[in-house]
């Protein structure tokens, strides 16, 4: 239903185009790692990949399951709820790991946070956290690179000002896209898969950004 409903939203708020690379593809039990720039990205990545017939199960901020309407949602379609800098955090790659065997995606944000910046720029993907090489070192799945740009363009900012992006979206129509990389299969130690990934899911970004013409990406 999350996914549904991220890809009848996101239309109206802005224009989401797609791209993917020829040897994209999502093979069950897959980890999904995308960039992290905007309260408003994961609706633009959900609304992507359901377009590609993909309906992932989604890491997040515990504090989502508070939400009154959104929280028993999110509960209910078994979404896995992360509490940083805490040992609970363990719980959900715990529950990440048992969706993998399943057969399910899990869509994961390995920067474990939104940029400082208060700007509507793109930039690169920041550090990556350990969690997504521990999440492949326990169960070996392959990992999908998602680079999304222009959801700073919908919210970005103060409190304020992401409000006031969020209204004036519809009327703007911000450019939106989303590009998927081919799976990677990350080897070598903690330290040598995470940088692996952030590099796969960089790469993925630089397309999607350079398709919006944004400065960072054309740069590069």
């Amino acid at each position: 239903m999350l996914s549904r409903i991220a890809d009848v939203l996101v239309p109206a708020v802005g224009r989401l185009s797609v791209t993917t690379d020829p040897g994209a593809a999502f093979a069950p039990g897959s980890v999904v790692a995308a960039n992290h720039t905007s309260l408003a990205d994961p609706a633009v990545v959900l609304a992507a990949l359901h377009r590609l017939g993909v309906e992932p199960v989604v890491m997040a901020a515990a504090g989502l399951w508070r939400i009154p309407l959104l929280g028993p949602a999110l509960a209910r379609e078994g979404h896995i709820p992360v509490v940083r800098g805490d040992r609970r955090a363990a719980a959900a790659l715990d529950a990440a790991a048992e969706a993998l065997e399943q057969g399910r995606l899990v869509l994961i944000y390995a920067e474990g946070g939104l940029p400082r910046r208060r700007d509507a720029a793109e930039a690169a993907p920041g550090a990556f956290r350990s969690g997504l090489a521990r999440l492949v070192e326990r169960t070996g799945a392959p990992v999908v690179p998602v680079g999304q740009a222009g959801a700073r363009r919908v919210t970005s900012g103060g409190a304020v000002k992401q409000l006031a992006g969020l209204a004036t979206a519809p009327l703007r129509r911000p450019e939106l896209h989303v590009h998927v990389g081919a799976p990677v299969v990350l080897t070598g130690d903690r330290a040598v898969r995470t940088a692996r990934a952030r590099g796969a899911v960089t790469t993925a970004w630089r397309t999607a950004a350079s398709r919006l013409g944004e400065p960072a990406a054309l740069a590069a």
